[in-house]
């Protein structure tokens, strides 16, 4: 049988950066608050490593206030399902714990998009955050040659961090216009820390080559990854690599959302402002709302934090600064939108869905994610189509929906010993 959770106030799933704030606002408003978190410790894939350092002054300051604040921290448990209503159900590695809550605030982040293309199977190619987790992680990149490539700042970021880590950076490959970005820069004047963390991250990037509007096309080597090609103003360049890290923005994870009942407007979660969502004592923060960055997650968090225990006059005054914050967010989101030529880039037996060997070829004699499904099992393998879904939802237009318990993997024994859903 599970064991009985305990019961909360507020309980915040995501111990990313908007997850922190939501906990810590919410317990300084004297409510009994829990975090639920499937990684070792908080910080989310921003802040990945801050039980053990802390990788800014930022991450820093918000360790300091969630440790003072009295949350209780529940790591390495994954969110599965909601039997009845006032109840998560979530599973360790020993046990399954049942959390009771009054008001919950989903802070569940964003994972990676990829997009396919010949080759992106290799090993060796992977997302840019994926790679930039796994260094964190131990993986040893000194002296490795990489490509990043894709769209938006998190390349520029990835970057710096390899090669602080002593990485070979051959390119860095940005999808966007030239225009857009040189746009950007003289629009980043009235965001001075922007800007100087913009110039920032150049110059400890100097003599890394940036190209803008290129993108990879194409992959190769016997066994794993050797090499890559990129194309740009109408030729391909081949560049020889060890890594290639790509970065087609980001998705948000809104299945337990959609899972408690929460409406969707552009694959985005509806929210009032007071950050709850359209089921009543439900809130959320940070990238399900939009993909916003570090600064919209913690204010979003915070005022969400604020609500949820009542004290709106706290989250009022932080309605600003959220404006703001999004304003910025709008701007990225307008300068490095994915351009339409990324949707040429799979060929006919490029797979889509790695999970169930699902070639672009098949999905492409159907007419609906649903009737894809149905026919060829795209989105039914392990991951359940959170790498093929949006990856279908950017090639074909698809409207993908499939939020069903359990939301993730779990074990029988979780699921049997559950309450019965109401």
């Amino acid at each position: 049988m599970p064991e009985a959770g305990n019961r909360f106030d507020v309980l915040v799933v995501g111990a990313g950066p908007a997850g922190i704030a939501a906990a810590c606002a919410a317990a300084e408003s004297r409510a009994r608050v829990g975090v639920v978190d499937d990684n070792p410790g908080p910080g989310g894939q921003i802040w990945r490593g801050l039980s053990e350092h802390a990788p800014t002054p930022q991450a820093t300051a918000w360790r300091a206030r969630l440790k003072g604040a009295g949350v209780n921290l529940l790591s390495d448990a994954t969110v599965i399902s909601q039997p009845v209503r006032g109840m998560i159900v979530a599973e360790m590695w020993n046990r399954t714990l049942e959390l009771e809550f009054d008001k919950l605030i989903l802070a569940t982040g964003a994972r990676e998009r990829f997009l396919p293309f010949p080759g992106w199977t290799l090993p060796g190619v992977m997302g840019a955050g994926g790679l930039q987790a796994l260094v964190k992680s131990g993986l040893a990149i000194a002296g490795k040659r990489v490509v990043i490539a894709g769209g938006g700042p998190l390349l520029l970021a990835v970057a710096d961090y390899l090669r602080k880590h002593a990485a070979q950076i051959s390119l860095i490959a940005e999808q966007a216009r030239p225009r857009s970005v040189r746009k950007f820069a003289i629009r980043l004047l009235p965001y001075p820390a922007k800007a100087w963390q913009a110039l920032r991250l150049r110059a400890s990037l100097a003599g890394v080559p940036y190209r803008l509007g290129m993108w990879p096309v194409e992959a190769g080597g016997t066994e794993k990854l050797e090499w890559v090609n990129l194309f740009c103003s109408g030729r391909k360049t081949r560049v020889e690599c060890d890594y290639l890290a790509c970065g087609f923005h980001l998705v948000p994870n809104t299945e337990l959302a959609e899972l408690l009942g929460c409406e969707l407007n552009g694959g985005f979660v509806l929210v009032n402002e007071m950050q709850e969502a359209s089921m009543a004592g439900i809130y959320c923060a940070g990238e399900p709302l939009g993909i916003g960055g570090v600064e919209t997650a913690i204010v979003e968090g915070q005022i969400a934090g604020y609500a949820a225990t009542g004290n709106n006059a706290r989250a009022q005054s932080l309605y600003g600064q959220r404006a703001a914050a999004r304003k910025f967010a709008e701007l990225l989101e307008q300068t490095f939108a994915l351009r339409d030529e990324l949707r040429n880039l799979p060929a006919a037996d490029t797979l889509v869905c790695r999970c169930e060997d699902v070639s672009y070829e098949r999905l492409a004699r159907h007419t609906s994610w649903r009737g894809a499904k149905l026919h060829t099992r795209c989105g039914m393998g392990p991951c359940q189509g959170r790498v093929c879904g949006p990856a279908a939802e950017f090639l074909f237009g698809w409207k993908v929906e499939s939020a069903r318990p359990p939301i993730f993997p779990a074990r029988v024994e979780s699921l049997a010993g559950a309450p019965a859903s109401k």
